[in-house]
């Protein structure tokens, strides 16, 4: 009983944090650590403790990893690429979406966040294609794709 009291907690902070994460990326183009770190710490618990998770916890240590230096490398090549064409150039990926693929890669593993990236970079491109946008807020677009292939993991494998 309490451990089901427990996970419901866990799994509504969670939901709170994606949603404020999503409507911060939205309006200020920037995602706060208040909200990622209880999201990631969220993560862990349930990779480690939850017998019916899809990822355990050496693979969610695994997929943070890959995360965290797949996205860390394109950021830093993609900075270095774009300061050298002009030194006001915006930084095309933020150290708060670094963090947040390395978060998606704690909830999902590296498969999970492979596809969650996918969906988030196809679904982005189309979102910002159709409004005409300069700049694409990627959390909202991750975190759909993140629940997308967290459902596809929980219910079709």
């Amino acid at each position: 009983m309490i451990y089901n009291i427990c996970v419901i907690i866990l799994a509504a902070t969670a939901i709170w944090c994606a949603w404020r994460i999503c409507v911060a990326d939205f309006r200020r183009r920037i995602i706060p650590d208040a909200y990622l770190w209880p999201l990631l710490l969220i993560g862990m618990i349930f990779a480690a403790w939850m017998p019916m998770w899809p990822t355990g916890a050496r693979t969610a240590a695994i997929g943070a990893a890959t995360g965290y230096a797949l996205s860390a490398a394109i950021g830093f090549l993609f900075d270095r690429r774009m300061r050298r064409r002009n030194a006001d150039a915006p930084v095309p990926i933020g150290l708060g979406d670094i963090k947040l693929i390395a978060t998606g890669g704690v909830w999902l593993g590296p498969t999970g966040m492979a596809a969650a990236l996918v969906v988030a970079c196809v679904t982005g491109m189309i979102w910002g294609i159709t409004n005409k946008q300069k700049y694409i807020p990627f959390a909202p677009f991750f975190i759909c794709g993140g629940i997308l292939s967290l459902i596809g993991m929980l219910f079709l494998l």
